[in-house]
């Protein structure tokens, strides 16, 4: 007897191909409705439709076509058990031993902004509903759920029988594609109604398993959306990304991104920005009036540091900015677009990873980020909201310069990506010292103004959090330091405020803190 195959598939990708192989060498007998049938039988398939299959029209417009008892009843058939068969003598029912249901588009529907009523007539139903009982049957029943399925199936079946390994890693396969169809559906009706879960539901696609973790002892795997971030950046050259460089990559654009992202020049002066990052936190920034008097900028901030970094621009890189780049040794090098003659120079530093990320790739707003926990996830909104500089309240007897309120609103953007407790010293809208991760605020503030050296001279420094003593504003008076912008918001402000007030510097509170954990 022919064994019987039920195919309705929404992504027709090499489904005729791989039908006529079922029927011309397995001696399949194809079971399908609705497009499918009319693809299959417009390429000379034959095909039994489900209409006839069951003696029952579909109705309600197409909503209902294989929710039928033939169709269930043959896919979920335990060919052993002695009452399944008398079921299936008393219903006269035919076994259905292969399964190749894809869905409807919900996923594509929604991401082209459709309507609520559209959108919900692309929630499949039927299809669901055979793909999970051909995976709970999948003892019995081989179910496919993709195109990428269909040479293996293949492959496998030409062996023979087909083996219980292979199909409950099918089974497998089937409800993770069920469960990241119902998490789309899920998210988005959230989104729409602005419901709030009560569980935290994601779904992405493994793109590739990782060489290592943080440390070569540790699996790594990369999971994530082929249409937008980091996997629809192009890579130019370089060797593949790690996991560190995935993490490094991202501090490193989420920080030039306070100063906009461009494919083409950024015209308007003093726009071109480089971040130079290191081991999760900037070692070096500057905004200039071209990239590579930018990068330049950054580098000077602490070259040491930048050996082995990662450099993120915010506009197009030249052949200049190209030339100055092949001279030290950078692990990867993002932005928007390159010049052909930049990826000439480039190309001696064959190791280099360069990546060009176009600006309609990036994430929309309103994104989270999540931390693992044992036993649980820590989800918050990204802190990627612009600081409303009219908020900003001076809080001493002196004000600063214009220079220094530039200086200042270019410390605090770069501050709120160094790791807690930080500390910024900037001057001429480049960093020339950075404190990173510190137990207390003091001791980032020794690091970065020892940094800084005799350039803190007539600087300004950011800090993310408010100051709890007077202690950090004392040190970088000695340092020279002439503008601070914190937080505030310290039961001891007014120590600070004083201290500031003796010492002649100009203090701003945001109102608002950056903690980078």
């Amino acid at each position: 007897m022919s064994p019987l195959a039920l195919v309705s598939v929404s992504d027709k990708k090499n489904i005729i191909p791989f039908c006529k192989e079922l029927v011309e060498q397995f001696n399949y007998k194809i079971l399908s409705s609705g497009g499918t049938a009319k693809h299959l039988e417009e390429a000379k398939i034959p095909v039994i439709k489900v209409t006839d299959f069951t003696n029952s029209p579909e109705i309600l417009g197409g909503r209902v076509k294989t929710l039928h008892p033939k169709i269930h009843g043959g896919i979920l058939a335990k060919r052993n058990d002695e009452e399944h068969k008398k079921d299936i003598e008393a219903n006269d029912l035919e076994l259905i031993d292969l399964v190749v249901v894809n869905l409807y588009p919900f996923k594509k529907t929604v991401e082209q902004g459709s309507k609520w009523d559209n959108a919900i007539e692309n929630i499949d139903i039927g299809g669901p509903s055979m793909i999970r009982s051909a995976a709970k049957n999948h003892k019995d029943v081989s179910v496919l759920v993709d195109p990428s399925q269909y040479q293996e199936f293949l492959e496998e079946r030409n062996k023979g029988r087909l083996n219980q390994s292979y199909k409950a890693k099918l089974a497998f396969e089937a409800f993770q594609h069920t469960a990241d169809y119902d998490t789309a559906i899920s998210n988005w009706i959230s989104k729409e109604r602005d419901l709030q879960s009560s569980q935290y539901l994601e779904s992405y696609p493994l793109i590739k398993t990782l060489r290592y973790g943080e440390n070569p002892h540790q699996k790594a795997f990369w999971y994530g959306l082929s249409n937008i971030g980091w996997n629809s950046a192009d890579q130019l050259q370089g060797k593949d990304l790690s996991y560190n460089n995935l993490l490094d990559l991202e501090s490193a654009l989420s920080t030039v991104l306070e100063f906009g992202y461009e494919e083409k020049d950024i015209l308007t002066k003093n726009k071109y920005a480089s971040v130079i990052l290191k081991h999760n936190n900037p070692c070096g920034a500057s905004i200039s009036n071209s990239s590579s008097q930018a990068f330049l900028n950054a580098l000077e901030c602490d070259p040491v540091s930048a050996f082995g970094g990662i450099v993120a621009f915010n506009s197009n890189v030249d052949s200049e900015t190209a030339i100055n780049l092949k001279d030290i040794f950078l692990e990867c090098v993002v932005a928007p677009s390159f010049d052909e003659e930049a990826l000439e120079i480039l190309k001696i530093k064959k190791n280099l990873r360069v990546l060009r990320l176009s600006n309609d790739k990036l994430p929309k707003k309103n994104q989270t980020s999540t931390k693992s926990i044992m036993g649980g996830l820590l989800v918050q909104e990204t802190d990627d909201s612009k600081d409303k500089t009219d908020s900003w309240i001076s809080v001493t007897k002196k004000s600063p310069t214009s220079q220094m309120n530039l200086d200042l609103n270019f410390a605090w953007k770069i501050c709120k990506h160094v790791k807690s407790n930080a500390i910024v010293i900037a001057k001429d809208q480049k960093t020339i010292g950075i404190g990173a991760g510190q137990m207390n605020r003091v001791g980032s503030a020794k690091i970065a103004l020892k940094a800084a050296k005799a350039l803190a001279s007539e600087a300004v420094l950011a800090s993310d959090g408010f100051f709890p003593f007077a202690d950090t504003v004392e040190i970088a008076n000695d340092y020279g330091i002439k503008a601070i912008i914190q937080p505030g918001g310290s039961l001891r402000d007014q120590e600070s405020i004083d201290m500031c007030n003796s010492k002649g510097i100009s203090m701003l509170f945001t109102q608002k803190r950056h903690f980078l954990h």
